[in-house]
């Protein structure tokens, strides 16, 4: 793993940055000039940032600035070896290093506009940040390190050509420290300590409707395609006070009855790059089984998608890793357009257990929200891979990590349901994927329903099923306000290998109920807390995903505090 050989002293600097707030400087002190060791000392790799801002001297906006342009240079560079590796085809590359590659390129490509992004905004400014475009580069800056980490393991875990992999884990290993510690000096820099909020309602803001209902406003022309779609079905709530523009909508159904037969033909028509004052363009989806491997690219923002309910609309592929797919391209659904909704809609991978990594739906989109949805699989069925997420009112079905990435993601009401894994095998219920202590990411489930699967519940007592175990050095998990069935073992989390990771994740538990939510066998590693409200609050979705500020705008029912 990346990070075992640590120095005591700079894992002992590490434990320190894996509180939810980093280290902060003084607004006053930010134009000192200051020699790069003192700034270097803290960040989570010393001697390579010192030796990247050797012979310097300026301030914390200078070395910043020096960091992440250097980041954005070498993310160019990635992206052309990895191009040049696929664009040789006197390699015969073999089809798993091919797809891995594919999935290194399109990373690569998302880091170069994440990086240019934040380098246009270091150029700027030279103070802190207005608080949301602090977090929102902080949120980029954090994917561009998932990015990074997913390039590599798709090339440790499919790729067979050595020759890639000597050239490319090298290059990996060096950028990721070097993001790194542009993440470390843009937080230093521009943002802004983040001021918790401890004064809650108890009740939150909560939108009064619920069950895959929505308040959606829509010219009589939509209004009437829309009813007609949806024929006998339950109509969504139109509230002319709390209401969501739908500016344009298409109908996919399998009869040829609609504008389309294929989901992927609907998302092809949608406009590119939409605003969210432009309103949604909805593809009502008609029930039916869409056997199709749906992707939304990242210009296809603002969608709304909404189903004719769970199990009634399904999406089911079946790509896995035993049949020569990445982890992250074995997903039936995939979406990274800033902005989407999905309503009433399962979301299934039917590779099965023997199948290994199998993933119906890999979410990295920023500002996403699905409710009332369904996500079925066995081993990664739900992959909450970067940026910011919410789900509401869904269910989730699964074996081994079936809920894990490194979003920054919140899950209100909602069930999972663990089920039948292979002989000999363990539930894991989520493996968050955390690997720097700077990155504003985590799991946070809230109000949960936690049960044993049908095909589980007869033989419950033989499976041991277990709240998560840490995929990354840094996973953070917390459940609250939840409840567990006796399903879940006692101690509550399981190792991933070792100690790996047991003094730098960070587990916690508030106030769940349930035979399975006693904390008085819990693990003991000094990772694992079980908090108070004071701390809980932190993984709302108001103080989390700062949701009150988008939340709204897509018109799905959320509580922002604790319930």
């Amino acid at each position: 793993m990346a990070f075992k050989n640590l120095s005591l002293l700079t894992l002992c600097v590490s434990l320190v940055l894996s509180s939810l707030s980093p280290i902060s400087i003084a607004s006053n002190n930010k134009r000192d000039v200051v020699p790069p060791e003192t700034l270097c000392r803290s960040t989570l790799y010393p001697s390579y940032c010192k030796t990247l801002l050797a012979n310097q001297n300026g301030t914390i906006f200078d070395y910043g600035r020096i960091s992440v342009r250097k980041s954005l240079s070498q993310s160019r560079k990635f992206l052309n070896l990895v191009n040049s590796f696929l664009q040789d085809r006197s390699s015969l590359l073999s089809l798993p290093t091919t797809r891995a590659l594919e999935d290194c390129q399109f990373l690569a490509e998302q880091n170069f506009e994440y990086l240019s992004n934040a380098l246009d905004n270091v150029d700027k400014v030279s103070d802190d940040l207005p608080t949301t475009e602090g977090e929102d580069q902080q949120t980029m800056l954090s994917a561009a390190l998932t990015n990074q980490e997913t390039c590599l393991e798709g090339l440790q875990t499919t790729a067979s050509d050595e020759r890639v992999k000597s050239e490319l884990l090298s290059s990996l290993s060096d950028d990721t420290k070097l993001h790194s510690v542009s993440l470390d000096l843009f937080i230093k820099g521009w943002v802004p300590e983040k001021k918790i909020s401890t004064s809650w309602q108890p009740n939150g803001r909560h939108l009064g409707f619920r069950n895959g209902r929505l308040p959606l406003r829509m010219s009589n022309r939509v209004r009437a395609i829309y009813d007609s779609a949806r024929g006998h079905g339950r109509k969504l709530l139109q509230d002319s006070s709390n209401s969501v523009l739908v500016n344009d909508i298409v109908v996919v159904s399998q009869d040829g009855s609609g504008n389309f037969t294929t989901i992927n033909d609907a998302i092809a028509a949608a406009p590119n790059n939409s605003a969210a004052s432009d309103g949604y363009f909805l593809i009502f989806v008609t029930g039916g089984v869409y056997q199709e491997y749906v992707s939304i690219a990242k210009n296809k923002k603002y969608l709304m998608m909404v189903g004719d309910g769970i199990n009634q609309t399904i999406i089911t592929g079946d790509h896995n890793v035993v049949d020569n797919f990445t982890t992250f391209n074995s997903a039936t659904f995939a979406v990274v357009a800033q902005g989407f909704v999905a309503v009433n809609i399962t979301f299934r991978n039917t590779a099965g257990p023997s199948k290994h990594q199998a993933v119906a739906v890999r979410n990295g989109a920023d500002l996403s929200t699905f409710y009332s949805c369904s996500f079925e699989g066995y081993q990664d069925t739900l992959y909450t891979h970067s940026l910011r997420q919410f789900y509401r009112e869904c269910d989730i079905y699964g074996t081994v990590d079936f809920i894990f990435g490194n979003a920054a993601v919140v899950f209100q009401t909602c069930n999972m349901y663990p089920r039948l894994p292979l002989s000999g095998q363990f539930n894991a219920i989520t493996a968050q994927g955390r690997t720097d202590p700077n990155q504003n990411t985590g799991t946070s489930i809230q109000n949960a329903t936690i049960k044993a699967a049908a095909d589980l519940a007869p033989v419950v007592g033989s499976v041991n099923t277990y709240l998560g175990r840490p995929w990354k050095e840094y996973s953070r998990t917390v459940y609250m306000q939840s409840f567990m069935d006796s399903l879940i073992n006692p101690a509550g989390w399981h190792e991933w290998s070792g100690d790996f990771a047991l003094t730098t994740l960070y587990y916690a538990e508030y106030n769940n109920t349930g035979p399975g939510s006693s904390t008085q066998n819990r693990v003991t590693w000094s990772g694992y807390h079980v908090i108070n409200v004071t701390d809980a609050v932190n993984f709302t979705v108001s103080n989390f995903l700062d949701g009150d500020s988008w939340l709204p705008a897509t018109g799905v029912p959320y509580t922002s505090g604790l319930i």
